[in-house]
């Protein structure tokens, strides 16, 4: 099937496969979105981040006609709700928000968000990054169930985020935490989920047939990795990069490259107007 000439043509055979198969059978397509960078712009301070002004409308208008939208995010997932947008919005009855990397799920149907109970590392870690930051030029997000610190705001930022990263690597290996590095941000967090597991584990959920994965940062990697193997195993998938200079992989491993949550609002924008 010929793509639009509203829609990008993918750089990738596997690429083109994925949105072919995604334009054929959009009631199987799931399309899995990243939140900051991806459905919104990066800010300095993470708290002041929002869905880009057109996301919730690109959104709304491609929701009900594939099977699922899903939103996994290393925030909690009220957070991602609030700062999205999401809940009551008409036309996202079919939205999920995996939080915590998974860990956390809000269905829009319900308006709940279900979780197990927080791995006790955190609370350790939490207690002592103060002394080990002290003097860094470093801010701390606290998510609940992981602990963020960026240095975005420090007066070298990719200085500060190198001289951080055996430290802290050490402070959660300690605590049975892993470190998530991402744009300036070293995340500390359980082990055993990832956006790749998220991602899989929805798509088997739901009986996925083809997967669109968008995202920016090097988190987003293992949702990536996953596409590909749901490839390997027969499922059709398209990658998506929100264009960032700062994650350069993303780009060369991405089948379709787009101008930032900007890019990304009008992908789902035509891919909406092309099933419509």
């Amino acid at each position: 099937m010929p793509t639009s000439p509203s829609l990008s043509t993918p750089s990738t055979k596997a690429g083109r496969e994925g949105l072919d198969a995604l334009l054929a059978r959009p009631g199987k397509a799931l399309i899995g979105l990243d939140f900051d960078g991806t459905l919104a712009p990066i800010v300095a301070d993470p708290e002041r981040a929002r869905a880009h002004p057109r996301a919730l409308a690109a959104l709304a208008a491609l929701a009900p006609k594939v099977a699922a939208v899903a939103v996994i995010t290393g925030r909690p997932a009220e957070v991602a709700v609030r700062n999205g947008g999401f809940a009551g919005a008409p036309g996202l009855e079919h939205l999920v928000v995996l939080g915590h990397y998974g860990a956390e799920r809000w269905d829009a149907r319900s308006g709940k968000v279900t979780a197990p109970d927080p791995h006790p590392g955190v609370d350790a870690v939490r207690a002592e990054l103060p002394g080990l930051l002290d003097g860094s030029g470093t801010w701390v997000e606290d998510k609940g169930r992981a602990v963020a610190v960026h240095t975005r705001r420090a007066a070298d930022p990719q200085a500060a985020f190198e001289a951080l990263r055996e430290p802290l690597t050490d402070l959660a290996t300690r605590h049975g935490l892993i470190v998530e590095p991402g744009r300036m941000v070293l995340e500390l967090r359980p082990p055993g989920m990832d956006k790749g597991v998220a991602l899989a584990g929805f798509a088997r959920e739901i009986g996925a047939g083809s997967v669109l994965y968008g995202g920016d940062d090097l988190g987003d990697l293992p949702a990536y990795a996953a596409v590909d193997t749901l490839r390997a195993d027969g499922t059709p998938g398209l990658l998506v990069c929100s264009g960032s200079d700062e994650v350069t992989e993303l780009r060369e491993r991405a089948d379709l490259v787009v101008d930032g949550p900007e890019g990304v609002v009008r992908l789902l924008g035509a891919l909406a107007d092309r099933l419509g």
